[in-house]
């Protein structure tokens, strides 16, 4: 318990971390952030705390900013010394199209990339399979080998912008395309800066996206981690996803819960290939969903900083606070977002991404209110990307660090999906036998691909998914313009689609670089890297992947020569 002098203790040390803060743009000069004030006027705090000599019980486990657990944020400046990053999620059509889009994001104000791929490249086929037809560049940008990724960041210095990509089993190839774009731009890939999904157990669990079975993709993920922590040390090979989680029906402690103990699992697998936890753990990052309701996001995302970061020292042995650091961006919630009435979204969006800033999300994108409908236009687009923008400039939530720190309510909400959360753990160990499982990477890992093998991961969602469609059937959940206040005088919005020209150019486009392409030079990568994907032994797989893309080997035959080793993999139907 902590008694008075150890909050003031406290105290004090969060004033020296925040006086030495060095503030970007202050030159290196050691500047304390300035003094803000309310838009009367009145002046504002960084942070707030109980009185001098108040006795508080439980505050260690709330404590104050940039100090362990890091429930209420990572910095003790809060958003004064390090705002979000603004990273709109974008990609539609061809390479090209998407380029537009990009530069349009970052001319209005957007400070980093994020990369939406089409289901072809999602599910690691060509534009020309015949499983790509119709679908290409529907959903996000098709990207067929390092020539589409040239062209998707023309003229957008890679070297000077962080990119995150949502992609999952085709994560590696695709991030090797990526790195060799970097390369023709003179880049110094060494010093690359961004995320990388990869995420594979999230896949099983609801998003439904994998190539192989989880074994391999594990095998893969080891490498990247290594190939990263050794060549690339600023980019995160990593971002643990817990909104495709959420979006298909968990609760919130359904998705903190599934995500942190994914993280796990990959902690696990780091520590298995005896990489130092204090080196790689940084490399990791989370994803999460906002949901609508407000309080019970913000608790959400207090309670994952402090479960990482107690897990982290207690369990894994990490020492170096940033190894202990739990950082994460933020989507708005898709699923919230309806057809009917869809200007509501914006009010939605904006509710949604002041929860993840309250909550203390590093990054953040805002959907779109069109997005239930179809890809977004440039309109809509802008009026995304302006929610963020007014709530940095005009709100005074930049302010306070944490300012609903120590509210009974959502002190309460942190504390019972910690609870929660922590109940799921035990289950999935239980699944996975415990420590004393056999042939596993670890205990959580071992649960986690028992869950996804019996099912049990999926048929948790589905449950919570009936359970809210029932109460909203039966009006006891409601949404406006959904089951109540149905009535309205909007009227059809614009919405973007994607010709079907877009895949008969990039099949034609794509046609004619296979041509162009030195043919002997792709097999002989391609046959390299089949003896090397066959060889459990051999070397790592990413400078093997590097050297078929620099040879211009498209991505369905890179995924498809590792698929001749690695196999498939059938989820058993369920109920």
């Amino acid at each position: 318990m902590a008694n008075a002098e150890d909050i003031s203790a406290g105290r004090a040390r969060w004033q020296a971390r925040y006086d030495s803060a060095r503030i970007p743009g202050s030159g290196g000069r050691g500047a304390a952030p300035e003094a803000r004030t309310t838009i009367s006027g009145q002046p504002v705090e960084p942070v707030y705390g109980p009185p001098e000599g108040a006795e508080v019980p439980g505050f260690e486990r709330i404590g104050w900013p940039g100090e362990f657990p890091f429930t209420r944020g990572l910095y003790a400046t809060g958003y004064r010394g390090r705002p979000w990053t603004i990273r709109q999620f974008a990609g539609f059509g061809n390479a090209r199209q998407t380029n537009e889009r990009y530069r349009m994001i970052l001319e209005s104000g957007g400070g980093g990339l994020s990369v939406a791929f089409d289901m072809p490249t999602l599910m690691g086929y060509d534009s020309d399979h015949s499983f790509a037809l119709g679908e290409v560049g529907h959903c996000g940008v098709a990207v067929d080998s390092a020539a589409d990724m040239d062209v998707l960041f023309d003229g957008i210095p890679l070297a000077e912008i962080t990119t995150s990509m949502t992609i999952s089993g085709p994560a590696i190839p695709v991030f090797c395309m990526y790195l060799v774009a970097a390369e023709r731009q003179g880049a110094d890939v060494s010093a690359l800066n961004g995320t990388l999904q990869t995420d594979i157990f999230k896949e099983y669990i609801a998003q439904k996206e994998w190539l192989y079975p989880p074994e391999p993709h594990l095998r893969l993920i080891g490498d990247l981690m290594e190939y990263c922590g050794e060549n690339i040390p600023a980019f995160k090979p990593l971002s643990v996803s817990g909104y495709h989680i959420r979006e298909a029906g968990a609760t919130a402690a359904q998705e903190l819960a599934f995500t942190l103990a994914d993280g796990f699992g990959y902690v696990e697998l780091g520590l298995s290939r005896g990489l130092d936890v204090n080196r790689f753990a940084p490399g990791l990052s989370f994803f999460f969903d906002a949901h609508i309701d407000f309080f019970e996001e913000i608790a959400k995302f207090r309670a994952a900083r402090r479960i990482w970061a107690r897990w982290m020292r207690d369990r894994f042995g990490a020492t170096d606070e940033r190894a202990q650091w739990l950082r994460f961006h933020t989507q708005t919630a898709g699923v919230s977002l309806t057809a009917q009435q869809p200007y509501n979204n914006v009010v939605r969006t904006a509710v949604e991404a002041l929860s993840a800033v309250l909550g203390g999300t590093n990054s953040l994108h805002t959907n779109a209110l069109d997005e239930t409908l179809a890809l977004p236009t440039e309109r809509s687009a802008e009026i995304a990307l302006r929610t963020q923008q007014v709530l940095r400039e005009e709100t005074g939530v930049v302010n306070v660090a944490d300012p609903l720190g120590g509210s009974y309510y959502v002190e309460a909400l942190t504390d019972r999906l910690e609870e929660e959360a922590e109940r799921v753990f035990e289950r999935i160990e239980r699944m996975g036998g415990g420590a004393d499982a056999e042939h596993a990477i670890g205990p959580i890992t071992s649960g986690i691909l028992a869950g996804i093998r019996n099912g049990w991961f999926t048929s948790e969602i589905a449950e919570s998914a009936f359970q809210y469609q029932q109460a909203l059937e039966k009006d006891e959940k409601r949404i406006v313009g959904v089951n109540c206040h149905t009535a309205s005088v909007t009227g059809e919005v614009e919405t973007l689609r994607i010709s079907h020209e877009v895949e008969r150019e990039q099949k034609r486009v794509l046609a004619e670089r296979r041509e162009r392409r030195d043919q002997a030079a792709v097999d002989a990568a391609l046959d390299d890297l089949l003896a090397a994907v066959g060889d459990p032994a051999g070397p790592n797989l990413i400078p093997v992947i590097l050297r078929a893309v620099r040879a211009e080997a498209t991505l369905g035959e890179i995924c498809g020569t590792m698929g001749r080793e690695f196999g498939t993999y059938t989820e058993d139907p369920r109920l």
